[in-house]
This record gives structure tokens, C-alpha cells and sequence, in this order.
């Protein structure tokens, strides 16, 4: 590989680390059932918090509960991954690259 193709190849990998470091500290919020369940994730699909809303907790009812978190956070891992995708699609020329997605 020519020196222009290594430096090339570096400034990609330092503009990914970036990219990936970004995606880590920023976070997407997903929520269901009108807000009573709260998911945040970050960008790297790491779950930040749950949020359940005390109107949201019945003993009677624990499927629903159980179906509003779910939905929260499909919802969130959702967004966490469109936004990876529109952060490191703009590096990668919108090649498929294993692992950073």
C-alpha cells in the first residue's frame, strides 16, 4: 500500500473512533404507552435508564407493563441504530462495515 492510501486509511479509522465516541455520548429516548415507560439509549445501544411512570405498575396487569417496556425500548434500540447509521454511513460512503453498527 502507497504512503497515500495508508495516510488515507488513517484519517478514515481516526474519523470512525470519532464518529463511534460521538455515538457513545449522545443518547435517543424512545417511550410508550402515552409516556408511562421511558427508554434512553445511547448510540452504541447501551440502555442509559428506564423510566415506569407509578400509574404504569398494576399487580392486575403485569403483561401490559411488560408490553409497554418492550415496545419502549424496540423503540429506542430502533433509533439508537438509525442514528449510527446516519452518523457513520456519512464516513463510510455508506458501505457496509462490520462492527460499527
Amino acid at each position: 500500500m502507497n504512503r497515500f492510501m495508508m495516510r488515507q486509511a488513517q484519517e478514515l479509522q481516526a474519523k470512525l473512533a470519532k464518529a463511534q465516541q460521538e455515538l457513545a455520548d449522545t443518547t435517543v429516548e424512545a417511550s410508550s404507552g402515552g409516556g408511562a415507560v421511558k427508554v434512553t439509549i445511547n448510540g452504541q445501544l447501551k440502555i442509559q435508564s428506564v423510566k415506569i411512570s407509578p400509574e404504569a405498575i398494576s399487580a392486575d396487569d403485569v403483561e401490559l407493563l411488560e408490553d409497554l417496556v418492550l415496545t419502549a425500548v424496540s423503540g429506542a434500540i430502533t433509533k439508537s441504530k438509525e442514528l449510527a447509521a446516519e452518523r457513520l454511513g456519512k464516513l463510510t460512503g455508506g458501505l457496509n462495515i462490520p462492527g460499527l453498527t
